[in-house]
């Protein structure tokens, strides 16, 4: 997505949180495509995607005044609401497996994007997201925060400790340990 495009969604958000309609539906047109894409990768069923999309919706113009803009794109925080919304359909469906919201990778979300991705590639990299976020949840609380910060976020390590009140050496071992950490939890699921 392009810088013009990401500013015109902050544009539309930041309208949207003063309950402008017009900038509501442009922000809907814009972004409803993307979303609709993801939901349906995650959640399989189009019936099911499209009540996870209106429902997000919902959420965005609920919610609209809690974006912030230095913390997360546009895309990115709508995807995220879009996302919980999903997960919460499928511990609905499933109510089996508990999965912790702030665990995707940058490029399991990108992957998740895509339109070249087949509907077999979709189901292995919702797995592979599952696993993820399971994983995720092993990590502790400062370790965690600071590798969504780094992956999720785009923050830089200097950025990172700058927020968190932290050394820069500290939080760099807190991201090369998380993901090693993370590699290896992986590592075991797949051979699981």
């Amino acid at each position: 997505m392009s810088t013009d495009d990401t500013q015109q969604l902050r544009t539309w958000l930041l309208s949207v949180a003063q309950k402008d309609s017009q900038a509501f539906r442009n922000l809907y047109e814009s972004a409803a495509p993307k979303l609709f894409g993801f939901l349906l990768r995650i959640l399989i069923k189009r019936e099911l995607a499209e009540e996870a999309l209106q429902e997000s919706f919902v959420n965005i113009w609920n919610n609209a005044a809690n974006y912030q803009p230095y913390l997360a794109a546009p895309m990115t925080w709508m995807t995220t609401i879009a996302r919980n919304k999903a997960f919460d359909m499928l511990r609905k469906i499933d109510d089996v497996v508990e999965i912790d919201t702030d665990t995707f990778d940058k490029d399991v979300m990108n992957a998740l994007e895509s339109t070249a991705v087949t509907p077999s590639e979709s189901l292995q990299l919702s797995q592979d997201a599952l696993a993820l976020a399971r994983c995720f949840t092993h990590l502790e609380g400062m370790q965690k925060q600071a590798i969504v910060m780094a992956y999720y976020h785009d923050a830089s390590h200097s950025e990172i400790a700058g927020q968190l009140k932290l050394p820069i050496g500290t939080v760099k071992t807190w991201i090369r340990r998380g993901l090693e950490r993370l590699r290896i939890c992986l590592s075991s699921s797949e051979r699981a």
